[in-house]
């Protein structure tokens, strides 16, 4: 019974961490149909950032989260404007092979600047080691990342159910046409829907440099686990992504602890039998 607790557990912060990195992908996906495989790369810029700024300047490493955040965001930005907007329009086999392009240059630049090896930061004592909770040992790291994802998702849904910027969203993301015919500039929305989903990916690849790792190949490595989320919970939400990321997490750490040999098919598995039974994803909206 300890042991299901430990993996329901650690399978849990996985989880949330596929989505924190994963919701941007939703949400650009769902407003504009557009197939970017390359989300991952921004998660690994936060996550250089969040290293970079630990190692060469001494900064702390919570301290470096919003950098990781803001210059995921700002590179997503800078993607989106000069290259990513020229694809929004050209079919979906011409996106995907650019933004897997874009993968193979950001793995390639990873490499050049920061060398093949695993990156690692130093995590603040009060993070590290574990907590005894009814006689459960739990990680305090995955602890603290459980809780950032669930403050980080309650400010994501005020912001989308409760601002004026959120409503602009979800017109948008129902229906372009109309939206931009009540004057919603629907192109500056969907730069700003890449940006924050950029700094989210960023700020989740810097949280999950400790469990996740970090290396230049991380892009191209988690990319079926995004997109999964994605396919699963269904594009242009919040809640399906986050359902979707927690059964995929619990399930991908249960298979690998319990089945090993068989563990990092689970999750395949897992997929064909929630897209049969949902059809529109979890969330009931799908790219």
């Amino acid at each position: 019974m300890t042991s299901v607790i430990g993996v329901l557990f650690d399978g849990l912060a996985y989880g949330s961490l596929l989505f924190l990195v994963a919701v941007g992908l939703s949400i650009t996906m769902g407003l504009m149909n557009f197939i970017n495989l390359a989300h991952g790369a921004f998660a690994m810029i936060g996550g250089y950032f969040s290293v970079w700024l630990t190692q060469k300047t001494g900064l702390p490493f919570l301290a470096t989260l919003p950098f990781a955040f803001f210059g995921a965001g700002l590179a997503g930005l800078a993607a989106e404007r000069l290259l990513f907007q020229r694809l929004y329009k050209a079919s979906h086999l011409d996106q995907v092979l650019f933004t897997v392009g874009f993968v193979f240059s950001s793995i390639a630049a990873a490499h050049y600047f920061f060398g093949a090896g695993q990156q690692f930061v130093s995590t603040p004592g009060f993070l590290q080691g574990q907590l005894r909770v009814a006689g459960v040992d739990l990680g305090k790291y995955r602890l603290f990342l459980i809780a950032v994802v669930i403050l980080l998702t309650i400010a994501l849904h005020l912001m989308f159910a409760k601002t004026r910027f959120g409503a602009q969203v979800r017109a948008s993301v129902d229906n372009q046409d109309a939206a931009a015919g009540l004057g919603v500039n629907v192109g500056l929305v969907f730069s700003l829907c890449f940006a924050l989903g950029s700094g989210l990916a960023g700020l989740g690849g810097a949280l999950g440099v400790e469990v996740l790792g970090l290396d230049p190949t991380f892009p191209l490595k988690y990319m079926v686990y995004f997109l999964l989320v994605v396919v699963v919970g269904g594009a242009g939400s919040l809640r399906g992504p986050l359902i979707a990321a927690l059964i995929l997490g619990v399930f991908d750490v249960a298979g690998k602890y319990f089945i090993p040999q068989a563990g990092a098919f689970i999750i395949y598995v897992l997929m064909i039998a929630l897209l049969l039974a949902f059809p529109s994803g979890l969330g009931g909206r799908r790219a």
